[in-house]
Order: structure tokens, then C-alpha cells, then sequence
């Protein structure tokens, strides 16, 4: 295997990155345990409260659930659609494929963040949450982002969420390319396995000024899979290094790539 490239970090660009093989082996690891901030990838607990609940039949998947009045666009298509009313599993393919943030909220204010932070403590996970909903502004009492989390932690989290068949469907359909899983070549709109993708790819992505993540598990079809999450945080106030971090993630997802067994 060719050696992990290296991760660019200074005073301002911070890194936390890991990635395991199918067998648990480690094979790139930098600052596994430093809490950054993740964006949108805390959804994937979120994701997970709301399988949970339909899967104990507390939660029907086609319950309808209306559009919060006080919406925040950014990501997402439910702002576009004309439907002010969606059932929950359409909820959360949205939130799966396209991080909606009306989806998020609208699942959020229904089964609450308590029981979210409750999936959190039941996986053992310590710095890696979801603080709050989506916010177009956030005031200074509001949580000062909305998801934190560390690759060590990540890689337990998304790995738990691959292992749930619906969860793993919603994940499957992620449009958003543009960080490691870029380098798998897949188109962003048909990756599924019955799309006959040459790779299997379920991930989920976070983006925020000064903030890039992407977390998931990435196979040949009928191999075992080989987790990744590679974080970065930088300081926007000290010039914008979105270029160089996505070229050190594609870099990363094209040394994944050869990895795969």
C-alpha cells in the first residue's frame, strides 16, 4: 500500500482524520481525538433516533410532517419544492442525499434533541454531538455550531449508521462528491449498488465557513468496506483555504482508492 499522504496543517488549518480497513486495522490516523467542528455530519445521529423509533414502530415512516414556517434554506430542496407537507421517510432521504436543513428541523422538533443526545450517550460517544436545529443566524445564547466531533469517534458513529439498513439507504443517495468520496469517480446523482457504481459509497458531508467533513464507508461491490473520516477546520478571518483542503481530501479518498481491497 502507498504510503497516506500527508495533511497540511498550520496555526490556522487544523485536521482530524481516520481511517480504518475493513479488518479494524488503522491505516491513517492524524489527531483522532482533536474536537472540530463538523457541520452537518451530526445529522447522521439525528438519522439515527428516527430508524430507531420507526424501527419499534413509534415513528411510521409515511407520517405526514409540515414544513417549519421558520425555514433556513442553504442546503437542501424542501425550500424549492412546492409540497408543504412530507412524510418522515422522505424527510430523512432528503437529509441523507441532500443535508436539507427544513428536513433536519422539521425531524429534529419531532422526536427532539434530547433523544438525539441520547443515541449519542448510547454509542459512547463524548465530544461528537449535535448541539441545536439549523440556524440562518445564530444569537449568543444559541450553541455556537451545530455539530462537533472527532475521526476516532466519527468513524464509531458512521459505521453504527451503515450497519442500519434504512439509514444506509438514506446515505447511499449523498450528492455531495466534493471531499474524498470525489475521488471514487461515481456520478453524484446515481451511486446506488443497483445503479452498478463500481463502488459502494454510503457518506454524509459537512460544510460551513472554515469547516469541510466527510465521514463514511467506501467498498468494491462484495468486498468488505473501509471507514474514513477526514475533518478540517480553519480560521476564515486568516484567508479562505478551501482550495487546499479539498485537495488534500481528494488526495486522501484517491490514496482510499487504492487501498481498497
Amino acid at each position: 500500500m502507498r504510503a497516506a499522504p500527508r495533511l497540511p496543517e498550520d496555526g490556522s488549518l487544523r485536521w482530524s482524520a481516520l481511517v480504518v480497513g475493513a479488518g479494524g486495522e488503522v491505516l491513517l490516523s492524524h489527531e483522532p481525538g482533536r474536537v472540530l467542528r463538523t457541520a452537518s455530519v451530526g445529522k447522521l445521529l439525528l438519522l439515527l433516533e428516527v430508524d430507531r423509533r420507526a424501527e419499534e414502530g413509534s415513528l411510521e415512516p409515511d407520517r405526514p410532517v409540515p414544513r417549519p414556517v421558520d425555514g433556513v434554506r442553504d442546503s437542501g430542496l424542501w425550500h424549492a419544492m412546492a409540497a408543504t407537507t412530507l412524510s418522515v421517510g422522505d424527510l430523512a432521504v432528503l437529509v441523507g442525499s441532500v443535508s436539507d436543513n427544513l428536513a433536519t428541523n422539521a425531524l429534529l422538533r419531532l422526536v427532539g434533541l434530547g433523544a438525539v443526545d441520547r443515541v449519542r450517550a448510547g454509542l459512547g460517544l463524548v465530544d461528537t454531538a449535535l448541539h441545536d436545529e439549523v440556524r440562518g443566524a445564530r444569537a449568543p445564547d444559541d450553541p455556537r455550531t451545530l455539530s462537533t466531533g472527532r475521526a476516532d469517534e466519527l468513524v464509531t458513529l458512521v459505521r453504527t449508521a451503515v450497519a442500519r439498513p434504512r439509514v444506509r439507504a438514506w446515505l447511499e443517495g449523498g450528492t455531495d462528491l466534493s471531499m474524498v468520496a470525489g475521488a471514487f469517480g461515481l456520478d453524484p446523482l446515481a451511486h446506488r449498488e443497483d445503479d452498478g457504481a463500481p463502488y459502494r459509497l454510503a457518506h454524509k458531508t459537512g460544510t460551513d465557513d472554515g469547516v469541510r467533513a466527510d465521514v463514511g464507508v467506501v467498498a468494491r461491490p462484495g468486498r468488505g468496506g473501509e471507514t474514513y473520516a477526514v475533518v478540517a477546520n480553519w480560521a476564515p478571518a486568516d484567508g479562505d483555504r478551501t482550495d487546499e483542503v479539498l485537495t488534500a481530501m481528494h488526495a486522501v479518498g484517491t490514496w482510499l482508492r487504492s487501498s481498497l481491497p
